[in-house]
């Protein structure tokens, strides 16, 4: 029976993941499958991969054809370089012994790899924080200084509009005296000339009865 290693689909839309399955390879892509050896998440930074690599390696040598991707799977986690030092052991290349000490330096490489590359995204997200951080202050910043502006203006119009209402209360005030001037005085100067009109008369009649 031809087999295949490939990925069947789960999860939610637009949040799927992949179980990785031993399957015949006439099923349906998500139908009956022989055997799970694991499971891969494309959807965090890197990818998480989990693999039973023994049983993988066994299915691998037994003649099961991996898809594209799950190819790249096998490859990432060294079970198609497993299976190489294996065949060289086997033609008699090198030792078993050397093979395994060649599978383990490549194993301590690739976990350099994979450790150099989550301290690089660490760094990076951490530095795209701090720059959030910095425009956020900034933006603040100038929100601060706008309110403090329109507040000044606000302030400096209120102060404005008081000194434009006093002085209006000083005009008003000015020309309420001014009136009040101006009819104490007229009773007076109405006496004043109702008493030359009588002297004038009192002249004009001496003048007659002389």
């Amino acid at each position: 029976m031809p087999t295949k290693i490939r990925l069947q689909r789960r999860g939610k839309k637009k949040y799927s993941f992949f179980h990785i399955v031993i399957a015949d390879s006439r099923a349906p892509r998500d139908g009956k499958f022989i055997e799970k050896i694991g499971t891969y998440n494309p959807n965090t930074d890197p990818a998480t991969i989990e693999l039973d690599f023994e049983s993988a390696l066994k299915w691998v040598k037994n003649g099961a054809q991996p898809t594209d991707t799950t190819r790249a799977i096998l490859s990432y986690k060294g079970v198609l370089y497993k299976k190489h030092l294996d065949r060289g052991v086997s033609k008699g290349a090198f030792s078993q012994e050397e093979a395994d000490k060649k599978f383990q330096e490549w194993l301590e490489a690739k976990e350099s790899k994979i450790s150099n590359k989550r301290e690089k995204l660490s760094a990076k997200k951490e530095a795209e924080l701090k720059a959030r951080l910095e425009a956020e202050k900034e933006a603040n910043k100038k929100k601060a200084e706008l309110i403090s502006a329109k507040n000044a203006e606000l302030s400096e119009n209120t102060e404005e509009t008081a000194a434009e209402e006093t002085a209006a209360e000083e005009a008003t005030a000015e020309n309420t005296e001014t009136t009040t001037v101006e009819a104490e005085a007229t009773p007076e100067a109405k006496s004043d000339e109702k008493a030359a009109e009588e002297k004038t008369e009192a002249a004009d009649e001496t003048k007659e009865t002389e």
